[in-house]
């Protein structure tokens, strides 16, 4: 093949900044050509993690060339074309060019993580040409030779997701300069966390004696500086070796220039679930028990036990995490300290005798160190804990990707900083989702956004439990860390065609990103490991859960349809990174919708189709099962053995194989008739409207087992149904529409009869009829049905005021977008709304009047030392302000615990409809940073369902709302 296509990969690896400096008319270098490789040199006296890092660059020119260069430590005497690769202050070649003016390191000198990539013409006695690759400091060394790297063709990912790497004949790079400037935050990594998997598949493939250890940790610091990032909370459960009982394995990430750190419960790098037993025991009471891990009772040695760590790692670029929490990530035991005040007192106690024990055993080299108020000690921090001003402060979320709380002014100018601890993966209540990658990229760039523009900006740090599955969360994450404003609000999903379009070649890249796009939607309505019985609707809005299902196997169509399209090569990648999400997702829900239906048919007194339910259910599971199957033994030659797991024993379980019934055969038929709206029966009329020009269903089915013949006729030529009779064992879906030319103007009443097994059945109809010109004419959002449904990304008017506004953020919620209250810095709003707020105005269209009650839809966020709130008006009526929840508890079953899992909280009020005919529906800011994703108006006879009901009809945002049909049960 020909030359590296450079050009398009560039935006995809170089921040905003770096590319305005990236254009030259200068010709490309050639790192491949005609069968020989440039060698690569560095100097011996550099960083030990900048020379290891050289050598990666050498195996990646030779994993696109088939040709492998030298890596030299001394200077040849006479080259045509070299790579240079070094740090400033650290390489005297790199110093001579810049001292000689042939290198421009302005903007990269001095700073943190920069570097520069250039072309320099004779830049040594006898080398003609180099490639000069110069960082700030060893980690921006590195990172300018990963960038190379990966513009030659070597994705981060080349290992982690089998991401192949094009060979080509010809490989060459920009001749630059290309200058990567300082991140916009300083410490970017993750938190292997709730690590079963990763530890199964650790001790299978990569170190049959260790569960996690020194070779497994080298491919997680490769990854970690590939993706740009440099800091690591270790594996740390009881199932994982810990972290520093491989002593290579601290040696390890400094080798690799890894920041090694350690979580909320593990103070001063000690891994309490591992360590204190064995410590205790060395360590007994007079009396010869074994001492508690209780400050209040045995200060002196838990400091001792702090200080034999600290001097252990002393020399190594470390994180120090102050604080204390219980052993393996329980709460503060504190047995003579009762109440909050006494709790605070002991805390400031603990953080003192850490920092002096710092300041003794590790010296000015101790730092970062961090305090992180996680669940109780959030509560701890805001009744008064003292964190020393040089201290970063954590932020966490609430462990389902919304910021509890973050900095005050006060808070933002400390010289210690702010830094966030945001969960990618989660093990804990209400419920865990540490299966597949399921966080809307939109609502990680909404959360990450906000910190950002409250000044975190010291540190990052991702829980992405076993890495696998993560990848795309991941390496969106860690792209925003490095530059904040690369994305915007309406380019997530540009991210997700670049990433992709690095991974599979940029054709696919965007029909990948509109499938990882609705993939993230679907996941948002319900991630797949949140699904349980009775969630959604089977019998209501054209069947809610199979509309749903339907969706999914749309979706799974067109995934399927792009892998075969791709070479053999991309096959493992491809089904790692977007079939099997896309697919498991697919089949999770799908064996809980069947589950339902067979639930469902008991009920109705359903024969044959009962037991077909139950078979299509387990038939999902043991679906589900196969395809995990081929990813752990099947996929890269069974390569990730164990990595992916559902259902680990040691951590809550995603949904399992739901329960069925099956009912005994019995050799007779009946006609049963259940439609749309009625478990049984047809006492709800099919509802039908001009506007929405809706199909609705009426399910057929044999109370037996034996066939039975039946027919369907209407009462009007201008109803029309799918099928009009036939034998049936099972079931049969009938699908009702009207013939919207021949259908009479006004409100009509028509049926549809079912006969069958001396048996008849008549189904109601209910039809308004405004005609096609009033449908031409209507003005916003039509009311039909008994309700009005709005996405609220789709307002007729926005009116910014007092430097506020509502912005669109795609991809964001359960529909296409969201609406959010930017800037999210911005006061509160609490009074003379009209005058002072932001507004949304939406024009609706009501058949009658009366007092309605409307319930705005918000995503859930927080803000513990504050409130969530949004306001609702109908036209110049009264503003009736909403309440959100603010509060993260941590429980299961109350407010909180259903917003998380649910993904939106339902915020009512009540609006007076007076007169029949045109309004307007006003969405004023309260709160910033509080957005919404869809607003409902019910009145009168709005089904109670799990989402909202299908947007109604709006001649520019829904023309043609008729609802599509969901997953059918094949018949015998």
């Amino acid at each position: 093949m020909a030359a590296v296509g450079v050009a398009p990969l560039l935006p995809a690896v170089l921040p905003a900044a770096a590319q305005a400096a990236a254009s030259s008319d200068r010709p490309a270098f050639s790192l491949v050509r005609s069968g020989t490789a440039v060698d690569v040199f560095v100097d011996a006296a550099d960083d030990p993690a900048v020379v290891r890092a050289a050598g990666d660059l050498v195996a990646d020119m030779e994993r696109v060339s088939g040709v492998r260069p030298e890596l030299r430590q001394t200077l040849p005497g006479r080259a045509a074309r070299l790579v240079l690769v070094g740090t400033l202050g650290a390489s005297p070649v790199i110093d001579r060019l810049v001292a000689d003016r042939r290198l421009d390191v302005s903007g990269v000198k001095g700073r943190w993580e920069a570097s520069v990539t250039q072309v320099v013409e004779r830049p040594l006695p006898g080398v003609d040409r180099a490639l000069v690759i110069a960082g700030s400091d060893r980690r921006g060394t590195i990172y300018g030779v990963y960038d190379t790297s990966e513009r030659i063709g070597v994705s981060p990912w080349y290992w982690w997701a089998d991401v192949p790497v094009v060979r080509r004949d010809t490989v060459t790079v920009p001749a630059g300069p290309l200058k990567r400037y300082e991140p916009s935050v300083r410490y970017r990594g993750i938190f292997i966390n709730d690590e079963q998997n990763l530890t199964t598949w650790s001790h299978r493939t990569q170190e049959p004696d260790k569960n996690i250890g020194p070779e497994t940790y080298k491919r997680v610091f490769e990854l970690l500086l590939r993706l740009k990032a440099n800091y690591l909370w270790p594996a740390m459960h009881p199932y994982s070796d810990f972290f520093n009982k491989h002593r290579e394995n601290p040696e390890l990430a400094d080798r690799y220039g890894i920041v090694v750190g350690s979580s909320h419960p593990e103070a001063l790098l000690r891994n309490g679930v591992h360590e204190w037993e064995p410590w205790a025991k060395e360590h007994p009471a007079t009396d010869g028990t074994l001492p508690l891990y209780d400050y209040t009772v045995n200060p002196g040695v838990i400091s001792d036990y702090w200080r034999a760590r600290a001097r252990q790692n002393a020399a190594y670029e470390s994180s120090w995490t102050l604080g204390m929490r219980g052993l393996h990530d329980s709460a503060l035991e504190t047995k003579y300290a009762t109440t909050i005040p006494e709790k605070v007192v002991v805390m400031n106690d603990i953080i003192a005798d850490q920092r002096r024990i710092l300041a003794e055993e590790v010296g000015q080299a101790a730092e970062p160190q961090i305090f992180i108020p996680y669940k109780e000690v959030l509560e701890l921090y805001n009744a008064g804990v003292q964190v020393p001003d040089d201290v970063t402060l954590i932020w966490p979320d609430d462990n389902h990707g919304n910021m509890r709380q973050l900095p005050n002014e006060a808070e933002r100018a400390r010289a210690g900083g702010n830094g966030i601890y945001y969960h990618l993966s989660y093990w804990g209540r209400p419920r865990s989702y540490l299966w597949l990658d399921t966080t809307q990229l939109s609502k990680v760039w909404q959360e990450l956004r906000r910190v950002y523009e409250h000044g975190v900006d010291r540190m990052w740090i991702f829980n992405v439990g076993d890495i696998k599955s993560i990848e795309t969360g991941l390496s969106f994450s860690l792209d925003m860390a490095w530059d904040v404003d690369r994305w915007e609000a309406d380019d997530v999903e540009d991210f997700l065609a670049e990433w992709a379009g690095r991974q599979f070649g940029h054709r696919h890249g965007r029909e990948i990103a509109a499938i990882r796009t609705e993939y993230y939607r679907l996941a948002a309505e319900r991630r797949p490991e949140f699904i349980d019985r009775a969630m959604f609707s089977v019998v209501h809005h054209g069947d809610e859960a199979g509309r749903r299902l339907a969706a999914y196997a749309r979706l799974l169509d067109r995934a399927r349809a792009l892998g075969a399209k791709l070479p053999e090569a991309y096959r493992d990648a491809y089904y790692e990174l977007v079939e099997y999400p896309v697919h498991g997702a697919y089949l999770m829900n799908l064996k809980y919708y069947w589950a339902d239906r067979n639930a469902l048919a008991v009920r109705q007194g359903r024969g044959a189709g009962t037991n077909r339910f139950a078979d299509l259910a387990e038939a999902a599971h043991a679906g589900e099962a196969a395809i995990t199957k081929r990813y752990n033994t099947e996929v890269a030659g069974g390569k990730w053995d164990g990595i992916v797991n559902p259902y680990p024993s040691q951590i809550p379980k995603a949904p399992g194989r739901p329960s069925v019934t099956r009912v005994p055969r019995q050799e007779t038929s009946g006609l049963g008739v259940a439609a749309e709206g009625n478990e049984t029966g047809a006492d709800r009329p099919l509802s039908f409207s001009s506007y929405t020009r809706d199909r609705r269903f009426v399910d057929v089915f044999n109370t037996g087992f034996v066939a039975l013949d039946w027919t369907a006729e209407a009462s009007h030529p201008w109803v029309r149904l799918s099928a009009a009779g036939g034998s049936l064992t099972e079931q049969s879906r009938v699908w009702v529409e009207i013939d919207w030319a021949r259908v009479p103007e006004g409100t009509l009443e028509a049926t549809v009869a079912f006969t069958g097994a001396e048996q008849r059945v008549e189904v109601p109809l209910r039809v308004v009829n405004d005609g096609e010109r009033a449908r031409r004419r209507a003005h916003g959002f039509v009311e039909a049905h008994g309700y009005v449904s709005i996405d609220a990304a789709h307002f007729d008017q926005r009116v910014a005021r007092g430097g506020t506004r509502w912005r669109t953020v795609r991809g964001l919620g359960r529909r296409t977008g969201a609406v959010e209250a930017v800037p999210s810095t911005a006061a509160p709003i609490t009074g003379d709304f009209a005058a002072r707020a932001a507004e949304l105005r939406y024009r609706l269209r009501f058949a009658g009047t009366g007092t309605f009650r409307v319930t705005v839809f918000r995503l859930p966020s927080l803000d513990e030392r504050g409130h969530r709130r949004v306001a609702v008006a109908l036209d110049d009526q009264p503003v009736t302000v909403l309440s959100g929840q603010a509060v993260a508890t941590g429980n299961r079953g109350d407010a909180w615990a259903r917003n998380v899992e649910e993904g939106v909280e339902k915020l009512t009020a009540a609006v007076t409809v007076t007169a029949p005919g045109e309004h307007v529906l006003r969405l004023f800011m309260v709160d910033p940073a509080i957005a919404v994703d869809q607003i409902v108006i019910d009145t009168g006879g709005l089904a109670a369902t799990y989402l909202a009901p299908p947007e109604s009809y709006h001649r520019t945002f829904n023309p043609d709302p008729a609802v599509a049909p969901g997953v059918e049960a094949p018949d015998q």
